[in-house]
Formats: structure tokens, sequence, C-alpha cells
């Protein structure tokens, strides 16, 4: 019988050999003094950045991760409701998806300087700016979800009478949690990102501050043990998501 803990071993060996194999090629080269590493410091250096630094790394994360939950939480409601209100209205979609649309094409970096003006230097604007970036995606994820449901079964629910409430309640929610979910996994990384870009225009705690810090220092190996940490961080809520998704729709996954 193969032992749990090997097959994981197996398991992420197998998917993660190439990053294995380049951050190797990456040591081998600033080992070799081909790159100095005062320009491009060695995995062994980011590693050490990242113990050195951890306890302000972790109060740091901490603030970030906060901004982007909140940020997640709210445009969350924000996609239900609107999400719906979409799928009832076709004037109203039809209103609002250009709107869905502008706003995505405006950049990040563009916007977040104005929010901190309107808003300030605390945790308002970078909650702001989180929502804008992630509700786009969780929106259309569901409104796709909501019309991805089979003609004959709208006409059933309507032939038993059923209301507004126990059609989306009872058929197209339920229908709609595998794109919401993918929508999620999109959005999350995108909360991430927008909460250190805000970050690094104005606040007093984050990793966006640290990274801020440590660059007018020319502290690259800090620089880098940040970025690391913040995709660590994406990939850990990514493989928490998947998880609740295994959960909730534990009927999909059944073998």
């Amino acid at each position: 019988m193969t032992i749990r803990p090997f097959r994981l071993i197996r398991h992420y060996a197998r998917h993660y050999a190439l990053v294995l194999a380049l951050l190797v090629l990456w040591q081998a080269v600033i080992g070799a003094g081909l790159v100095p590493d005062y320009l491009l410091p060695s995995p062994w250096q980011i590693i050490q950045a990242l113990i050195d630094d951890a306890p302000l790394l972790a109060m740091h994360a901490k603030y970030t991760l906060a901004t982007a939950f909140i940020g997640t939480l709210i445009g969350l409601v924000l996609s239900f409701v609107l999400s719906i209100l979409m799928d009832l209205s076709r004037i109203f979609r039809q209103s609002v998806y250009p709107l869905l649309l502008l706003n995505q094409t405006i950049p990040t970096i563009a916007i977040a300087p104005l929010l901190v003006i309107w808003l300030g230097y605390g945790i308002a604007p970078k909650v702001v700016l989180v929502v804008l970036s992630v509700f786009f995606p969780m929106t259309i994820a569901l409104l796709d979800g909501y019309r991805s449901v089979s003609a004959d079964a709208l006409n059933l629910f309507r032939s038993m009478n059923a209301t507004t409430y126990q059609t989306y309640r009872h058929l197209k929610i339920p229908s709609a949690m595998g794109y919401f979910f993918t929508g999620l996994k999109v959005a999350l990384s995108y909360a991430l990102i927008s909460a250190v870009v805000a970050e690094w225009l104005g606040g007093y705690h984050g990793l966006g501050v640290y990274m801020t810090r440590v660059r007018k220092s020319y502290e690259l190996d800090n620089m880098f043990a940040v970025i690391f940490l913040i995709s660590c961080l994406t990939l850990l809520l990514i493989a928490l998501v998947k998880w609740c998704e295994k959960r909730v729709m534990a009927y999909q996954f059944v073998k």
C-alpha cells in the first residue's frame, strides 16, 4: 500500500520539477559569477532574507491579507447582487456590462493614486481598489453560470410554479458554483496584487510598504523575498479555494 505522504511528494515533485530545475540553474548561474549577486540575488540569498525578516514580513503580510480578504468579501457580495440583476433584466445587463468592461480597462496603478488622495492613507482606498479589481471576474463568472442552465430545467421549474427565489436557490446558483469558484481563483490573485499596488502609493503597513522601503535602500534580496512571499500566498489562497470547491461541490468529484 502506498503511504500518502510519499504519494503527495511524488505529486508535487512531478508538477513543480521545472520550477525546481530553474531555481537550481539560477543558483548555479549566480554561484559561477556569470551575473553579479548585487543585480540578481541567488535563491539561497532570497531564502536567507525571508528567514532574517520573517517576523517583519509576517506583520506586513497580515495587513495585506486583511485588505485582500475584506475587499474580496465586499466584491463577492456586490458580484452576487449585480449578477442576479443582470440575469433578471436584459436591459440592465446591456447597460451595466459596458461599464464593467470599462472598469477593467483602467490600469490599477493609474487609479490607486486618486483613491489615496480621495480616501487618505488608511485601509479604505486599498479595500476599494481590491473591490474594483475582483468583482468583475466574479460577476462575469456568475452570470455565465446562470446562463448555462438548460432551457429544459428552467421550463421544469416554471411548470412547477417555482418563484424567482426558488429558481435561483435550487437551480441557477448551484449550477453556477463551478463558474463561481473559477472566477474566485482569478479574483484572489487580483486581490493580493491590487492590495500591494495600493500600499506602494501610501500607507503605514503592508507588503507594498515593505517593498517600497527595501527598494529605496537597494536591498534586492529582500525585494525578491517579498515577491516570492506574495507568490506563495497567492498559491496558498488558490489551493484553499480548490479545497473549498471540492467540499461544496463534492457530488462532482465523486469517482
